[in-house]
């Protein structure tokens, strides 16, 4: 079994030492001649040096160097034929560069951390060109797109898809200028023929959808609704002054017909994006074989190194393994952290030492005090959501949102016409606006069947060790995507009365930060208590594959604003407030713009609606910990992977699902980040914000404005002028919803800056 194994192991330094030859000897005629320091005038740490390295799997880098990574500027060829020309920092290419693919494809401009990342041009290898802004490998921002075709696009993207308003021009100049959501033509906009014909109005998916007009080139018009559904349609016809003739085809069939012409080009795709072919030089010994880095560690305790080309195949190799010192927590400075610091006042400061999450909550079984009205909850979600209804427009009547709009249905054990036989208790079970709640699903893209399996499948739901402030219950489902919250007859009150305006905003800014509301219901036991229950069903803003290490909620105030936990007991289900707060949080430039236009936005939408004590709740996954998370018992996969066809699987699975996370990524949700550590050096009711230390950490952030159902009625108001004799009426949480909503503005917008 040695036997067999050593020899496996010469037979690899073989074809690695074959493979380093040739690349040596393609890349001296591809680099310009680099002087290497003689091996007696060794540089010492932190200095600043040129070398040429020849990877152990077969790369090359000539470049500056210093510490042990590529630091300054370098050359990186990997075997596959692929090229980075340009900046490191510490052994990532961030700054300028030019990467270049064996197909001839190119990108040249900005990168982050191995992305192409801030503004560049990509030209593909069939004459595809885009010039603009990049965020993560996908096109994002203002950004020009000539297609090989030669049609063209102009206007914003958003996660690699025109998204915002643009303007597309086919090559017979057949052109578009209006709203695009995710690659399509949607929202408002006017298409234009080389005929002189065109149509300016509402579209939807790609297809006129709403009011608008067609325009003949002779002056005629057709104005009215359109629809692919033939009943939806309605309309009337206008001749010009000079022509007066009638309508000679149907204006429907006859846009169809132009719209099968103007065929959006899907452009070239990028098979191996940069960031895929960057190795990690942590512990990576240059000077000896076979020592490599790797992704992973199988069972039998031996490291492969797992490298990607171009098209998406994997080479895979076999070696001895090395303490790498992977394992070892570590922070930026390099010395060991704790989960919490003091400051000069010696007051409590969270730090960045990282306790995984648990599963939050108790699991409501059989027994459980709550466990009948779960299954009440659950009956009635079923009932609701599988209950057959008309397909609704999103354009609802006035007479949806009317608070009378309500629901009863009765639920006796025995079952009846409408319902099923139960187990629990005789209840009846009240859904609100029905009609809004379903089109605010559809509006969030929430599927029926996934809503009703996570909410009414066969798990069950959990419920939170405390109620909040305010006495609510919460419960989550177990896959975490939805919170069930009890409410007040008051908050129910506040959400019907604000529904209209709420339906409206969150239809207007896809983007908005407010929290999104999926349903509002009531249940009532019958008998002799005769109790109500209210809850609103709502999104769960930490539902993500990563972890989450530390939250906040965060208003502006400072009065009473802090943890009251031990420090042995905050992790990361601990939701720290203001004076707790010790970062600044950095976002991408375009990151931040539409951050500020949006709080802007909804704050002006919640001062409208007379609401205050709302709250901005972030959560952020600190990277550092990733590689400690992926190498826990559960992440191993055990057994063998000797096998090819094993590793390419597992390639494309992890290309689809890095894939998927970068699409996945929108304001507040999935983002890539920065974090600054901050220090207080007096009282932190003085001195609300930190001094920056410039500690940095790269994290994964979310963020979204939750509790928005408190107006400010005359509890709040009577709260503000008893709280105002006894302390600075600027620090307490209950103000009018004007002033709280400057001084909340003006809060967030010092926490968070423009990434630099």
């Amino acid at each position: 079994m040695y036997k067999d194994y050593a020899g496996i192991v010469k037979a690899w330094e073989a074809t690695v030492r074959k493979t380093q030859n040739s690349a040596k000897k393609r890349a001296n005629s591809i680099f310009a001649a680099m002087s290497v320091a003689p091996a007696d005038d060794e540089p010492g740490p932190g200095e600043l040096h040129h070398t040429e390295k020849a990877i152990p799997n077969g790369d090359f880098y000539t470049g500056q160097w210093m510490d042990s990574t590529p630091h300054g500027h370098g050359k990186y060829l990997w075997t596959d034929g692929c090229m980075y020309v340009g900046e490191w920092y510490k052994g990532k290419t961030i700054g300028k560069g030019k990467f270049s693919w064996p197909s001839g494809a190119t990108y040249e401009g900005d990168f982050k951390s191995g992305y192409m990342d801030g503004k560049g041009t990509y030209t593909g290898s069939s004459g595809d060109t885009y010039r603009g802004c990049w965020v993560m490998n996908l096109r994002h921002g203002q950004g020009t797109q000539n297609y090989a075709n030669g049609d063209y696009y102009e206007g914003e993207w958003r996660r690699g898809c025109q998204d915002g308003q643009g303007r597309y021009q086919w090559k017979n100049e057949n052109h578009y200028v209006g709203q695009w959501r995710n690659g399509k033509m949607s929202g408002n906009g006017s298409m234009v023929w080389n005929d002189g014909n065109r149509y300016d109005g509402c579209w939807e998916e790609g297809f006129p959808k709403g009011d608008g007009t067609f325009r003949w080139a002779d002056g005629s018009s057709y104005v009215g609704v359109w629809s692919k559904d033939s009943t939806e349609l309605t309309g009337s016809f206008y001749p010009s002054d000079t022509s007066g003739t009638e309508m000679s085809s149907n204006p429907h069939e006859l846009l169809g017909e132009y719209l099968n012409d103007c065929v959006i080009c899907s452009g070239e795709r990028i098979l191996i994006y940069p960031s895929q072919k960057m190795i990690s030089w942590s512990g990576l010994d240059l000077d000896s074989l076979p020592r490599q880095t790797v992704s992973r560690k199988g069972s039998d305790g031996i490291r492969r190194l797992r490298r990607t080309s171009v098209d998406g195949k994997i080479s895979n190799a076999r070696f001895e393994s090395f303490n790498d010192g992977l394992n070892e927590p570590s922070s930026r400075n390099g010395k060991g952290t704790r989960l919490l610091d003091l400051d000069s006042k010696g007051k409590r400061q969270p730090n960045s030492g990282f306790q995984s999450a648990n599963k939050q909550g108790v699991t409501i079984s059989k027994g459980h005090k709550n466990y009948e009205l779960m299954l009440n909850l659950q009956l009635g979600i079923r009932h609701s959501v599988g209950r057959p209804a008309p397909a609704t427009s999103l354009d609802l009547k006035s007479s949806a949102f009317d608070p009378k709009e309500k629901v009863w249905t009765k639920f006796p054990p025995e079952g009846s016409k409408h319902t099923p036989p139960h187990q629990s208790s005789d209840f009846r079970w009240k859904d609100y606006c029905p009609v809004v709640f379903r089109t605010l699903r559809k509006l969030f893209e929430v599927d029926p069947a996934d809503y009703m399996l996570s909410i009414c499948g066969n798990d069950a739901l959990r419920e939170l060790s405390s109620p909040g402030k305010s006495g609510s219950f919460f419960y989550l489902t177990h896959d975490d995507r939805y919170m069930i919250k009890t409410m007040k007859k008051a908050e129910v009150k506040v959400l019907l009365r604000m529904l209209p305006a709420y339906y409206k905003h969150v239809r207007s800014f896809e983007n908005t930060l407010v929290t999104k509301f999926y349903g509002l219901h009531c249940v009532r036991v019958t008998g002799t208590a005769q109790k109500k229950v209210r809850f609103v069903i709502m999104g769960n803003l930490f539902c993500s594959e990563y972890t989450i290490h530390r939250r906040f909620d965060l208003k502006g105030s400072s009065l009473g604003r802090i943890t009251d936990k031990p420090e042995a007991e905050i992790d990361g289900t601990t939701t720290l407030k203001d004076l707790d707060l010790n970062y600044i949080f950095r976002l991408q430039k375009i990151w931040f713009q539409e951050f500020c236009r949006q709080v802007d936005k909804d704050c002006d939408f919640l001062e409208q609606e007379r609401i205050m004590d709302y709250s901005l709740l972030v959560g952020l996954h600190f990277q550092e910990t990733s590689y400690q998370e992926a190498s826990t018992p559960e992440s191993h996969h055990s057994g063998s992977r000797d096998s090819d066809c094993e590793t390419d699987c597992l390639s494309r699975a992890d290309k689809e699902q890095d894939s998927a996370r970068w699409a996945s990524i929108s304001l507040g949700i999935n983002m890539p980040a920065r974090v600054e550590r901050t220090v207080r050096h007096g009282e932190p009711e003085t001195q609300l914000v930190g001094e920056p230390t410039g500690e940095l950490h790269d994290v994964i952030i979310f963020f979204g404005i939750i509790d928005i159902l408190q107006d400010y009625d005359i509890s709040k108001k009577l709260e503000h002028a008893y709280k105002s004799f006894q302390y600075d009426p600027s620090s307490i949480s209950a103000v009018d919803p004007k002033q709280y909503s400057k001084r909340f503005r003006d809060f967030i917008f010092r926490i968070f800056l423009e990434d630099t």
